[in-house]
């Protein structure tokens, strides 16, 4: 070992090690995690970036513990001596920084939720504040804890609950859909009473006996089905801020206030049917919007439905039903035939067949016995079987996908930006207005009845909601969307830029072909037996990570050599291997690796192959001819993108020849062999400095540096590598035809969104005018107002009809 990492605890089955030079650093770390976890021996890796500490389980059939011990030590060598790219984001590890999520109940426009982002923005112990109104959820980080960020919530009249598991992110999604329940019952029933109400005003009686009718009508619709907006404008008060109900309290309240004192005085103007009338056009248009909304959200919910709310545990030789929160890792579970498995595990008694389409985008339903790794919210076939839990809770793979919905779904635009400013000043800035119209209308000598019925539709007509929901509809529904087709976005920036590449770069081996490369040839140099050159290199190759490595190992195992444990392994990613196996030196890697170790070789040519070299004791012992098939989708997916007016490029570690024969069989125009990770990461960096809006495709292993420094990284992703954050978006299947459906969804969504902004914006700079010049009746204001909302909802939700 180098010294690179301190073993701190080690036993059969688990290792715990900690990587000085990795302290504080979260990002290299979790880079660390995604190499490990990337080799078949690895079960598990739990990172804590704090202490710079790392807790692996493996299998220490498949790989010696000595064995892993040398990968850990050289692959966390090469995280650490790597370039550092930017300095890692702020973490809950770094000092008392966090980042905190709630779900966020009681909002009921877009102005409520920039209120309470511009509230706990100015907490201190806030570094950043992000509210979104769409998905009902708050993120913030900084020092602030939970309790605290509920309590300060709380604080402004809405209630904040925690999303942290599975099962409680399901708790809120069925708080949803009694709260559209709830919306459609209160707005039904003031519809019904408010019906009459507004009939009897158009006739306007001056019998004082239909007033009373009128007011014993409006009052249950005012102050019982209207009695939230009051409540909230209160507290707001009492705060002194201000969001939509201000708006709608003040409207409603004013006419209902001003019909009541006008009965009482004895006097025939009343306002009752405005005041009803108001009140049930904003509960109609809320709980269209919530159901529209509630539309939007579907990815999450299905996601969701996938884990069962229960399982079946054995304690004691007894089958116990439990709830899935309940499980620890380590359990024995039973899943019986047609049932979801509820975690990850691995599967200990039993033969089945599992459809695992939720994550890796196959429809075949794939055979699982003793030993196999399964993966929670999968269907079990027609078979039973036992499996050991490895993962529950928030660790599992469903868990994963879900926070990256979530992630993806609450995020902000950069085109929000602009919308967010304008929605955080819109209310005062309407009350503003609504007074000088009623102020102008007085001074002009309009009646008081008049003037305040102007004002009142003033505040009702600006409803900043469609301004709000422009945005954020768009992405919950463009996200669901690419969920469905097996792209997992975790971020929105990711979706918006994604409609401007120029650029994609591409990944050869595990990208644009299969990434099962096999050795198709194989010969021993002079002097050397062939099934020995095969112990040694298998040997030394059997610690590697890389594609090719894993094929020289199984080569070796088809021969009947199965490889032993190697000493001092260590690898220089993307050229070569070295390491000792039973007192000889060996050398695995390319030609010019070879050459740089002081090894003389000759190098035939291999048409399509990859050359993989070994030398011995100092001394060219073998070649090996490793080739590689394409994906059968991958021309057709470069064709696609190339209408779409994307330039591909080729970068790849493989060799002159092997690389252009691929690129000619898919369509790759541009080239660039033997490229290291850090040439992979020059070629994005120079393409952007260039002007390119630059997307990079790889399996995130060598790839990792170029990934992040590309605007757009897309990870190859198959199985648990779901999970794996290892870019903004995750490709299930590996089927890198999924771009090009990610980029067209993508500029859909763009186009929706400036459709939305364009409709949202344009709509109350024509309606505030209107509305103050006396064009507009309160009651046509408020109806307006909820129609506004709820077309820019229905127009982002053409975003998740099927292709």
């Amino acid at each position: 070992m180098t010294g690179t990492v301190q073993v701190v605890h080690q036993l059969r089955r688990r290792v715990r090690v900690v990587v000085p030079a990795l302290k504080g650093e979260a990002e290299r770390l979790c880079l660390l995690e995604i190499l490990l976890r990337k080799h078949a021996a690895i079960r598990e890796v739990r990172v804590v970036p704090a202490l710079a500490s790392l807790a692996v389980r493996f299998d220490p059939k498949a790989m010696p513990a000595e064995t892993l011990l040398r990968l850990i030590d050289t692959v966390a060598g090469n995280v650490a001596r790597a370039p550092k790219q930017a300095p890692p984001p702020a973490t809950c590890d770094e000092g008392e920084v966090g980042e905190v999520s709630v779900a966020v109940e009681g909002m009921t426009c877009a102005s409520c939720a920039a209120l309470i982002q511009m509230s706990l923005s100015r907490d201190p112990m806030v570094r950043s504040a992000s509210v979104n109104y769409a998905t009902a959820t708050a993120t913030v980080t900084g020092s602030l804890d939970r309790p605290a960020l509920e309590a300060r919530i709380g604080a402004l009249g809405y209630q904040a609950r925690p999303m942290d598991t599975l099962s409680q992110r399901r708790m809120i999604v069925e708080r949803e859909r009694q709260h559209v329940k709830d919306a459609k019952r209160r707005a039904l029933a003031a519809c019904l009473l408010s019906l009459p109400v507004m009939v009897i005003g158009m006739a306007m009686p001056r019998s004082r006996l239909w007033h009373v009718v009128e007011f014993a009508l409006a009052t249950p619709v005012v102050l019982g089905a209207g009695r939230p907006f009051f409540t909230r404008a209160a507290k707001l008060a009492r705060n002194r801020t201000a969001n939509m109900d201000t708006l709608i309290a003040l409207g409603a309240g004013s006419a209902y206030g001003h019909s009541v004192a006008s009965m009482l005085a004895g006097r025939h103007h009343l306002y009752f049917e405005a005041a009803a009338g108001i009140v049930s056009f904003v509960l109609l248009g809320r709980w269209l919007e919530e159901r529209a909304k509630g539309k939007a959200g579907d990815a999450i919910r299905r996601l969701l439905d996938l884990q069962p709310p229960t399982a079946i545990v054995v304690r004691d030789e007894i089958e116990v039903v439990v709830p899935v929160d309940d499980l620890a890792v380590g359990d024995i579970l039973v899943v019986r035939p047609g049932e979801r498995v509820p975690v990850d595990g691995g599967v200990v008694s039993g033969r089945t067949t599992l459809d695992e389409s939720m994550v890796t985008g196959e429809s075949m339903p794939v055979v699982k016995g003793p030993g196999d790794a399964v993966i929670g919210g999968c269907i079990n076939g027609a078979g039973s079987f036992r499996m050991r839990a490895t993962a529950v809770g928030q660790d599992t793979v469903l868990a994963g996908i879900v926070r990256m919905v979530d992630h993806a779904q609450a995020a902000k635009l950069p085109v929000q930006r602009m919308a967010d400013r304008v929605s955080s000043v819109f209310v005062p800035g309407v009350v503003a207005v609504a007074g000088v119209t009623f102020a102008t209308w007085l001074a002009g000598g309009a009646r008081f009845s008049t003037a305040l019925g102007n004002a009142v539709s003033v505040l009702l007509i600006a409803c900043p909601c469609a301004l709000g929901l422009a945005t954020p509809t768009a992405i919950m529904a463009a996200t669901g969307q690419a969920a469905r087709r097996g792209i997992y976005i975790r971020n929105g920036e990711a979706l918006e830029t994604a409609a401007t590449l120029t650029v994609l770069v591409f990944d050869k081996t595990g990208t644009v072909t299969e990434g099962r490369p096999v050795v198709s040839h194989f010969a021993a140099q002079p002097g050397f037996d062939p099934d020995t050159v095969l112990a040694l290199v298998g040997a030394a190759e059997a610690g590697s990570e890389h594609h090719l490595g894993r094929s020289v190992v199984d080569y070796a195992r088809s021969r009947g050599i199965e490889p032993q444990a190697a000493d001092d392994f260590s690898a220089e990613i993307g050229r070569g291997i070295r390491a000792r196996v039973g007192g000889h030196a060996v050398l695995v890697g390319s030609a010019s690796f070879l050459a740089a170790e002081g090894v003389a070789v000759q190098v035939p040519a291999l048409a399509g192959q990859t050359p993989v070299l070994a030398a011995i004791d100092g001394k060219f012992a073998a070649l090996f001819g490793v080739s590689d098939r394409p994906r059968p989708t991958s021309a057709a997916a470069i064709a696609r993108l190339h209408d779409l007016g994307v330039r591909t490029v080729m970068a790849t570690g493989d060799v002159e020849d092997a690389a252009r024969a691929i690129a000619a069989e898919v369509g790759i125009p541009e080239v660039v062999a033997q490229a290291s990770p850090a040439r992979k990461q020059e070629i994005v960096a120079r393409l952007r400095a260039a002007g390119e809006v630059v997307g990079m495709i790889g399996d995130g292993i060598n790839d990792a540096p170029a990934l992040a420094a590309a605007d757009v990284g897309f990870a190859i992703g198959t199985g648990t590598d779901v999970a794996i954050e290892a870019a903004p978006v995750t490709l299930v299947g590996g089927d890198i035809a999924k771009v090009a459906e990610m980029i067209e969804l993508s500029r859909k969504t763009m186009r929706i969104i400036r459709q939305n902004l364009v409709w949202a914006m344009g709509y109350n700079t024509i309606a505030i005018p209107g509305a103050a010049l006396g064009e507009l009746s309160p009651m046509v204001a408020s109806s307006a107002m909820a129609l506004s909302s709820v077309s820019v909802v229905t127009n982002s939700l053409r975003l998740q009809k099927d292709r």
